[in-house]
């Protein structure tokens, strides 16, 4: 049983990740040039444009490293929940291409529902940071670099004491 458990454990945490380790960040190597490219429509300067783009590949392989490994996973989910905030915001602007009360298919609506998958991404980077109650929200803000220890299969002395 304890074994299914990780496997489950780990393969939430993979489904969280998916879209950034492998692909995005694959495709920033692969494609650099192309990556700063669609960066300088949104900043001007060549030198910020890959600076972006370095921060992301850096960003989408070490936070989710660590939220595969546990190593401060809290921390490393809650970068990423604001990485997704801020590229919803950045590249996936519904409101800007005019066609998004238009009927039938759009750019706007395309990019709606791409604005809506980043943030439901970043609630799901929230409850690693969090967790689902009050007492956990104070746990991350005492030790925000702690670990939730993913894998681990005995309960947290934390969760697992009554309440009086």
């Amino acid at each position: 049983m304890a074994e299914l458990s990780i496997g489950i454990a780990l393969a939430v945490r993979v489904l969280l990740v998916l879209l950034f380790l492998p692909f995005s960040a694959l495709d920033k190597i692969l494609n650099f040039r192309g990556a700063v490219g669609q960066a300088r429509q949104r900043v001007p300067s060549p030198g910020l444009a890959r600076a972006l783009i370095c921060t992301g590949l850096f960003v989408e392989v070490v936070m989710s490293a660590g939220v595969l490994t546990g190593i401060a996973d809290r921390a490393a989910a809650f970068v990423l929940a604001g990485y997704c905030g801020v590229t919803a915001l950045l590249w996936k602007q519904f409101w800007r291409p005019g066609d998004f009360w238009a009927g039938g298919d759009s750019q706007g609506r395309g990019l709606f529902w791409d604005f809506l998958k980043n943030f439901a991404l970043a609630g799901g980077f929230l409850l690693i940071t969090f967790g689902t109650g009050a007492d956990t929200v104070r746990l991350f803000l005492a030790d925000p670099l702690a670990s939730s220890q993913p894998y681990r299969t005995a309960p947290f002395p934390e969760i697992a004491r009554p309440v009086p």
